[in-house]
């Protein structure tokens, strides 16, 4: 029987390998433990969800109707599709109740997965009433400012932004752009 033994480089990479696989795995036990004993999220929500009826009705929809096999809301479902949660935000109800009866048009682009002969061109085929409940339901996913789906920034000066912008913004750049954090009042950048 051939044995094969390792030369000192083998053996010190995959000591090495072995090493960072045990601390990666020590250290996803250890966070699951402690954010298990958490008495609050472990990060900030900035999203809220504040239904009305139709809005409920939506929400049931929305899951009952598959949407929820490409798209994520209020924190169900897959990220194959577009995250909806915030989109109220971003959206009006009457352009989302448009994007469901006629997706392409409303987009002015084609759609990967709306649209006809499509796997999802059953939803614009859906009754109004449904369509009606399901804009509602999107159109109340609403996002606080500062959130990752909020298309404010957050309300509070960030000196990390402003340390980058310093570092990589070209010098005109601030000629140029606004910066939507003065014109909502906060005082600007020492």
């Amino acid at each position: 029987m051939a044995t094969s033994k390792f030369r000192i480089g083998e053996k010190v990479l995959f000591g090495i390998i072995g090493l960072i696989a045990i601390f990666a795995i020590v250290s996803f036990v250890g966070l699951e433990i402690y954010r298990s004993k958490l008495k609050h999220p472990m990060y900030q929500i900035n999203d809220s969800f504040n239904f009305t009826e139709a809005g409920l009705r939506g929400s049931v929809l929305f899951r009952d109707r598959g949407c929820t096999s490409c798209h994520r809301a209020v924190r169900n479902g897959t990220n194959n599709g577009v995250d909806l949660d915030g989109v109220g935000t971003k959206r009006t109800f009457t352009y989302l109740i448009n994007f469901l009866h006629k997706p392409e048009a409303t987009y002015d682009a084609k759609t990967i997965d709306h649209g006809p002969f499509k796997e999802a061109a059953y939803v614009a085929n859906l009754p109004a009433n449904e369509l009606n409940d399901l804009a509602t339901f999107l159109s109340e996913l609403k996002a606080r400012q500062g959130a990752a789906d909020s298309p404010m920034p957050m309300p509070e000066r960030s000196g990390f932004v402003d340390e980058m912008v310093k570092i990589w913004a070209p010098k005109n750049w601030k000629s140029e752009h606004k910066d939507l954090r003065i014109e909502a009042g906060e005082p600007p950048a020492k």
